[in-house]
């Protein structure tokens, strides 16, 4: 028998626990972007299989704040948990398996991303004078709705993962891929009948890129895009052949360019090509380069000025290794590279309109070998006002340009191709 009042008591602790789950929700929900920022930050941090170039991390960003927004959602209103997963999540979780990014790394994220969200439910409603018996309810009630949500959408983004992983790898495109990748992993494999499975010479020179589309698209879009522009390309630059093209993910294309026993191509027509074929792509293009060997170094190559490419604030369009290989190199640890760099030019690394008018005028100098003159003609300027510059430069560096002149160079050059991620913050 249930003792008198005993019903209209639950009531009022059951309305007490809604109540407070619908603060904490509202909490969060203040502070949406700063909590979805802070978690993907937290999985690039602590997943580096999650690491990749501004789209995919775009992605992520999508992905964190649709699944964020679902769990506040379900907090607020205790909805059915018999949800469908976010489409950004969906996507994420497609993309990774066209990379190849392991399932196990996607089911770590909704496991790092759930405890990181939990931690700041339940830090949003600690009081040490209310009711134990009313903190636990809300506990369990955060945590049962929290878990219940995790356990069935990451069930389905594995799914969604899973059977674009089978998709991707059943094409004649991914065969392609994986047959490029033994050979990049230098594997050992038989030259004519990969040859025959590419429809591509290997024991020729080739040009390899890097070409991607910074937009979203969808429905291979970016892909024929990127096809088209290769073979445009390869017409303008006069190949011999087809280029190989090799899809990396929906946006993203590997390609060799063949050009037979030629020694020289015309890298300074790739600006004007991409400009009238796709004004909105970006290559990275590697060197010129010979037979098997080459085919590997010259996809290194144009990674790096890939690399340099997305680095850069802001992007380049076409980067070219022969002139940004160097500072490919720093790509690897910017943050290394930032503190290098500020090291080496001192104020003259401050991120100030003056100052970079200076760097200018220092590097063009240096790079045309120490001459006045020419730089004034490079610069379009008087000599006296290059001389000015130079003095004012000067001023700001911490040595003599004759005691580092190869750092300053180096330093100037790895500024202006990546621009303010290398800069100090102005004051």
């Amino acid at each position: 028998m249930t003792a008198p009042g005993s019903h209209d008591r639950t009531r009022v602790a059951e309305d007490a626990v809604e109540q407070r789950l619908f603060s904490i929700a509202a909490t969060i929900a203040h502070g949406f972007t700063h909590i979805s920022g802070d978690i993907t930050k937290l999985l690039l941090t602590e997943i580096p299989e999650l690491r990749g170039d501004e789209l995919v991390e775009r992605l992520l960003r999508a992905s964190v704040e649709e699944n964020v927004a679902a769990m506040l959602h379900l907090l607020e209103f205790r909805d059915s948990l018999d949800i469908a997963t976010p489409n950004a999540a969906a996507d994420y979780a497609r993309r990774l398996a066209q990379r190849g990014v392991s399932v196990i790394a996607l089911v770590r994220a909704y496991r790092v991303g759930h405890a990181r969200f939990l931690k700041m439910c339940l830090r949003d409603f600690a009081d040490p004078e209310e009711n134990p018996a009313l903190t636990q309810d809300i506990t369990d009630r955060v945590l049962d709705l929290s878990f219940g949500y995790i356990d069935r959408v990451s069930e389905q983004v594995v799914a969604a993962y899973q059977q674009e992983r089978d998709r991707w790898l059943l094409t004649q495109t991914a065969v392609r891929t994986s047959r490029v990748k033994k050979l990049l992993a230098q594997e050992d494999v038989a030259i004519d009948t990969t040859e025959s499975a590419l429809g591509y010479r290997l024991r020729q020179n080739h040009l390899a890129m890097i070409g991607w589309v910074p937009e979203p698209t969808s429905g291979g879009e970016g892909l024929v895009r990127l096809d088209r522009l290769g073979q445009a390309l390869a017409a303008d630059l006069g190949c011999t052949g087809r280029p190989l093209f090799v899809p990396y993910d929906e946006s993203i294309a590997w390609l060799w360019l063949p050009f037979d026993g030629r020694a020289e191509v015309d890298l300074d027509k790739l600006s004007a090509i991409v400009e009238a074929t796709d004004p909105s792509a970006r290559v990275g293009v590697g060197e010129l380069e010979r037979g098997l060997e080459g085919f590997r170094a010259s996809h290194q190559q144009a990674l790096g000025a890939h690399n340099v490419a997305t680095a850069a604030q802001p992007p380049h369009r076409v980067p070219l290794a022969e002139r940004v290989g160097p500072i490919a190199l720093m790509c690897g640890d910017p943050l290394a590279a930032r503190v290098w760099v500020q090291k080496v030019l001192g104020p003259l690394a401050d991120d100030e309109k003056n100052h970079r008018v200076l760097r200018e005028t220092l590097r063009i100098f240096l790079e045309h070998g120490g001459s006045y003159a020419a730089a004034a003609d490079a610069l379009n300027l008087h000599r006296n006002t290059v001389q000015y510059r130079l003095h004012k430069a000067g001023e700001l560096l911490p040595t003599p340009i004759s005691n580092r002149r190869s750092d300053i160079e180096l330093a100037l050059r790895a500024c202006h191709e990546l621009g303010a991620v290398l800069l100090r913050d102005s004051q």
